[in-house]
């Protein structure tokens, strides 16, 4: 029932900074955002928090996230990114966009994930999706 679109950062040439004037990339990535209902944030665990190229995008496309549920999927060591993820509930929240409670975390200690580790995070997977699945269809209301 979902329509996915893979929006990567690496496929942006979004500046460190922000212009005065958007470029032709902030304009393309917000458009994108703009056009989403819902989102799952793909984010590493960088120094107990999310790295600042994704701040940055967050940053550009602030109006476009505001009451869209975000959705997280977060890897570290140790830590499966959960720190990362503390970090940007509050960034989304002051966006005015609705956080799911659940996150997929993948420990990038366990190597090779082990039949219950795969397990883990496709349950909790669909959890999430059924999650923003709901939200979408109710903030679009």
């Amino acid at each position: 029932e979902l329509a996915v679109t893979v929006v990567d950062l690496a496929d942006h040439d979004l500046p460190a900074s922000c212009p005065a004037e958007p470029t032709p990339a902030i304009g393309s990535f917000v458009a994108q955002i703009a056009r989403a209902e819902a989102f799952v944030v793909v984010t590493p665990e960088y120094n107990h928090s999310f790295p600042g190229s994704l701040k940055q995008a967050i940053d550009h496309a602030y109006d476009e996230w505001q009451a869209k549920p975000v959705g997280f999927v977060s890897y570290g060591c140790g830590s499966i990114g959960l720190h990362a993820v503390d970090q940007l509930r509050t960034v989304f929240t002051a966006l005015h966009a609705v956080t799911m409670r659940d996150v997929v975390g993948v420990d990038l200690l366990d190597g090779a994930p082990s039949p219950p580790t795969a397990d883990r995070c496709e349950r909790a997977a669909d959890v999430l999706l059924d999650q923003l699945h709901w939200w979408g269809l109710t903030l679009r209301e």
